[in-house]
């Protein structure tokens, strides 16, 4: 006979606080990176899932190196790789531990999403590792947050945003806004990254919250 494991046999570890990040072929890939930037700063460990075609906006908006990836992605977060707290996953691998509900993250954050994995999403079409994971987002109720990143919007796109919105995925369009008088490029990114942290109930201090004195931002 199979000896079973009694529940004293088993020591639980102190659960580690992941998030998975999303980057697809949307413009605006420097939110995603500034995304996975301040989400390690915040104590969180981060994986990582990239399309190809969000490969290609890396190359086109960064100047990234995409024919040597693990590279590119050294030369971003450094050492983040090595100890552990960012975790890449290419999109191909649907066997990631990330496509499985049983994987314990705190959620998902999609930012840029391209209106077809949006569409995917919405449909319930899970074909590669960033539909999946957001599947499992749904199915097991966890947060899964969505930057859309496109204009002019047609029907198509709305409804699928609306049926997300349904579900219960809190979708944060890129807009910036100007009534903290933002005096560079860096700020108005950091403002929509935190706004994504804000619904994560992340705490940061990356724009000035209307209200607050102006503290030089």
């Amino acid at each position: 006979m199979v000896a079973l494991d009694t529940p004293s046999s088993h020591k639980s570890s102190p659960r580690r606080r992941r998030w998975i990040v999303g980057i697809t072929g949307a413009s605006g890939s420097i939110y995603g990176i500034r995304l996975i930037q301040e989400l390690i700063v915040s104590g969180f460990d981060v994986h990582l899932v990239i399309t190809e075609a969000g490969w290609r906006v890396l190359k086109e908006e960064l100047g990234w190196e995409t024919t040597r990836r693990q590279a590119a992605l050294e030369a971003c977060f450094g050492a983040s790789l090595t100890d552990g707290r960012l975790v890449f996953h290419p999109n191909a691998d649907i066997g990631a531990s990330i496509a499985s509900g049983s994987f314990r993250v705190e959620g998902m954050m999609i930012m840029p999403c391209s209106m077809g994995t949006l569409a995917s999403i919405a449909h319930g079409i899970s074909d590669d590792l960033m539909t999946r994971a957001a599947d499992v987002m749904l199915k097991e109720g966890r947060k899964l947050l969505i930057v859309p990143r496109e204009t002019p919007l047609h029907a198509i796109h709305l409804e699928n945003m609306l049926t997300l919105a349904k579900l219960g995925v809190r979708i944060v369009p890129a807009m910036p806004a100007f009534y903290y008088k933002p005096q560079s490029m860096e700020q108005m990114i950091d403002f929509l990254v935190g706004k994504v942290l804000d619904q994560a109930d992340i705490d940061h201090d990356l724009y000035r919250r209307w209200g607050d004195e102006y503290n030089g931002l």
